[in-house]
């Protein structure tokens, strides 16, 4: 499978040239399968780029889940073109999510005064999947679901195919057990061994401290959960909004000099608009 990101900011888009490295798009993330089938997941602002390059590629067949509905992982939803065309097919995962959850948060994205056009005059064919709450399979690759630790509750994704895994676990804090959450040792257990880790870093462990509650984990917890679980490669997710592509290089440093004090392998970088990962 292919994996490439077209936005890691969390809670709303930045832009300037102190962003230039890692972008400032909000969270979009595409997986291709070697069935051929194109995955994404989320609909932030970073969307919006992945369809323009999709409709240049004539690609017309998409299967979509949803992390959770914060703002930041649906605003870009109306600007995707493929919406406003006819022959597009969209396959909305609902999953673990309830009954009407996936088109009650993109209506309410385009409701008015919000958006100018209706969700349901959109042109695309969109077809809801159901009835796979613990484990499914798109093409090629199986995906199992877990329960993520956010405010509001959501879900993270591990993508497993001819026997490569993926884990994708964004919003997601360690530090503390969110109503619907779990403890850090299920998702311990949930990426063991995974060849890609993405997960949330939002925080620097001072921020934390402050911050404790608002759904995003410290850099170093994540980095103390990718050892424990023995993942091969951790990327550095949901970018703090005001946090500077030189910030963002400080906060990896510091994750270098853990590692090599510890004599790891771990190979750990922040994830960035753009960046491409081969399992």
């Amino acid at each position: 499978m292919i994996i490439q990101c077209w936005g890691s900011r969390g809670s709303i888009p930045v832009s300037g040239k102190e962003y230039i490295k890692y972008g400032g798009d909000t969270t979009c993330v595409e997986v291709r399968t070697n069935s051929g089938d194109i995955i994404i997941i989320d609909a932030g602002t970073g969307i919006r780029r992945l369809g323009n390059h999709l409709i240049a590629e004539n690609q017309y067949k998409y299967h979509f889940l949803l992390t959770h509905g914060h703002w930041d992982h649906l605003m870009g939803f109306p600007f995707f073109k493929p919406l406003f065309l006819e022959y597009p097919v969209i396959h909305m995962h609902r999953g673990p999510f309830h009954k009407k959850f996936m088109e009650g948060m993109f209506s309410k994205v385009m409701a008015p005064p919000n958006f100018p056009v209706r969700f349901s005059n959109l042109k695309a064919r969109i077809v809801y999947e159901e009835d796979h709450p613990e484990k499914f399979e798109i093409g090629s690759v199986t995906i199992v679901p877990i329960q993520i630790s956010h405010p509001n509750t959501g879900k993270g994704y591990k993508f497993v195919e001819d026997g490569n895994t993926f884990v994708f676990l964004t919003d997601n804090e360690l530090g503390f057990v969110h109503r619907a959450g779990l403890p850090k040792n299920e998702y311990l257990k949930f990426c063991k061994g995974a060849d890609l880790l993405i997960h949330d870093a939002e925080y620097t462990p001072d921020e934390y401290k402050l911050l404790m509650e608002w759904g995003h984990s410290s850099y170093l917890d994540v980095l103390e959960l990718a050892f424990k679980a023995e993942v091969k490669k951790l990327g550095l997710f949901h970018l703090n909004q005001e946090r500077t592509d030189e910030e963002v290089d400080s906060m990896v440093e510091a994750c270098h000099k853990i590692i090599d004090t510890r004599r790891q392998t771990l190979d750990c970088f922040a994830v960035g608009e753009g960046m491409t990962f081969k399992l």
